[in-house]
């Protein structure tokens, strides 16, 4: 019974047209109980090399799981999967993660010392230019939502990197005495 199994499907020999990219490594259907890594052709409507640049570019631009899922083409439970079946995707994951995390917390610091301008133009009932206003403000509800989403993650993250460097607590002990100088400063300015 069992050769006739082998027999009717052909056991795949790792190649897969001429694409080496083709080929992904993931965990087996039963987790850590039985299966370890396997090697598996990417499907066609799977995460190909290109659904997956799209994927990490927008998640470190953005640090939205959401938004680089739909801007990869997949849904957001078809990420999360993959990120749980796929190391590589996982760690790749964490690294976007990071990035975005760490553009997030700079352009929140930015905004808070610079504050954020933007014109607002008034036409007329024909199209033409009325009157041009700037309007200064702090939009951080959405940034701090996201921050705090993934604060976790990221500080778990960034602990396992800090190991591997040796400047690790040097260089988070001199970006907080930047930042007790910068207000300083600005309390001294009355601001």
């Amino acid at each position: 019974m069992t050769g006739e199994r082998e027999k009717a499907r052909p056991r795949f020999d790792g190649r897969v047209g001429d694409k080496a990219e083709a080929l992904t490594v993931q965990r087996g259907q039963r987790g850590g109980l039985g299966a370890g890594p396997q090697l598996r052709a990417v499907r066609k409507d799977g995460w190909t090399p290109a659904k997956r640049k799209a994927f990490f570019e927008t998640l470190a631009a953005t640090c939205n799981v959401s938004e680089a899922a739909r801007t990869a083409g997949k849904n957001l439970a078809s990420a999360y999967n993959q990120r749980r079946r796929d190391p590589g995707f996982a760690r790749e994951w964490s690294r976007a993660l990071n990035v975005g995390y760490a553009e997030l917390e700079a352009l929140l610091l930015r905004q808070s010392l610079f504050g954020v301008e933007q014109e607002e133009v008034t036409l007329d009932g024909e199209g033409e230019v009325k009157s041009r206003k700037m309007k200064r403000g702090h939009p951080h509800v959405v940034a701090v939502r996201l921050l705090l989403a993934h604060r976790g993650a990221v500080e778990k993250i960034r602990a396992e990197e800090v190991q591997g460097s040796p400047e690790g607590e040097d260089a988070v002990a001199k970006m907080r005495a930047l930042l007790d100088d910068v207000r300083r400063r600005r309390e001294a300015a009355g601001e």
